[in-house]
């Protein structure tokens, strides 16, 4: 357990340092991440207890990008040029029936368009860690589980199309920052795993949104004078991962947290990813999350993004 605390959290402390690089690093900001994500998780394989079990770690490095120019063209078009790198990570170890988790995914990338500036095109940290209990008997399949889930990104967002404070500033408009905002949920429960590629997790749940910047506080329902919302709930979390066809792998979690002062509103988020691999190295992905929370937007949120690019196994 302490070595689970210790990844979980100096990962964490790691990519909050690294944030404070100038927004002109934002590359480089991400590569440094990469490499604390690489020196946890090669100690958690290289560092095993041999009586107790044995830690499986996999870490796999992507990069996209698309590039499209024009030059006299009749018929007219945009010059464009967008990539984006990534990390997913994960190590796991079973001891004593005692089974511990860490998952990452990181997530930047920028796109400019003829004479504009570079925006921002995708831009995400998550992290989760899992503490489950393998019994026998009915525990075979239904585990006491503790779990946490961090959630923000690296750099800040603008909202170029309209201004949702209201205070006659014109677009673009600054609407996110690392930490703002940012959320965290722990929960305590039970989860079913029926079969090796999916399961079901409910418990109770306490949940805190983030925002350390005060101006942003009005657009996340977070008092202006606080830094942070609390509340406490029921949460139900499912992971489905599964092969679907011979190289063709499908990948979607749904994540439901009800408040209990808000029970008829539950905050809800869908992230789904389809990867095809091409070969060892060539792989198209698709992946479209689905987000509500009402303490944000009477709407649900939606995004999906198409990459075709390179994949590497570091771990």
């Amino acid at each position: 357990m302490p070595l689970f605390i210790m990844i979980h959290f100096d990962f964490f402390t790691r990519t909050l340092l690294f944030s404070t690089v100038r927004a002109t690093s934002r590359i480089g900001l991400v590569l440094l991440v990469a490499g604390s994500t690489l020196s946890q998780l090669s100690f958690a394989q290289t560092a095993p207890d041999s009586t107790k079990g044995l830690w499986k770690s996999e870490v796999i490095g992507r990069l996209a990008g698309s590039q499209v120019g024009f030059q006299n063209w009749a018929e007219g078009g945009v010059n464009t040029l967008a990539f984006s790198v990534g990390i997913d990570g994960n190590t796991e170890v079973d001891r004593g029936g005692w089974q511990q988790k860490l998952d990452a995914k990181l997530r930047f990338g920028l796109v400019k368009q003829d004479t504009l500036q570079f925006r921002k095109a995708e831009d995400l940290i998550r992290l989760s860690a899992t503490f489950n209990y393998n019994g026998a008997g009915f525990l075979d399949k239904l585990h006491p589980t503790a779990a946490i889930q961090a959630r923000t990104q690296f750099a800040s967002g603008f909202n170029f199309e309209k201004n949702p404070f209201g205070d006659g500033r014109r677009p673009p408009v600054k609407v996110s920052a690392f930490l703002a905002p940012a959320t965290i949920t722990q929960s305590v429960g039970m989860t079913y795993q029926a079969r090796p590629w999916i399961s079901q997790r409910f418990g109770i749940a306490g949940k805190e949104t983030i925002v350390t910047i005060a101006e942003l506080r009005p657009l996340y329902n977070v008092d202006p004078d606080k830094s942070v919302r609390y509340e406490l709930g029921i949460e139900a979390f499912t992971d489905f991962n599964k092969e679907l066809f011979k190289n063709v792998f499908i990948k979607s979690t749904l994540g439901l947290f009800a408040a209990f002062n808000t029970p008829e509103s539950p905050d809800l988020i869908w992230e789904n990813v389809v990867n095809m691999k091409v070969n060892s190295w060539l792989q198209v992905n698709f992946e479209w999350s689905v987000l509500y929370d009402k303490d944000v937007s009477d709407q649900a949120q939606l995004k999906e993004v198409l990459s075709v690019g390179l994949s590497y196994h570091i771990l």
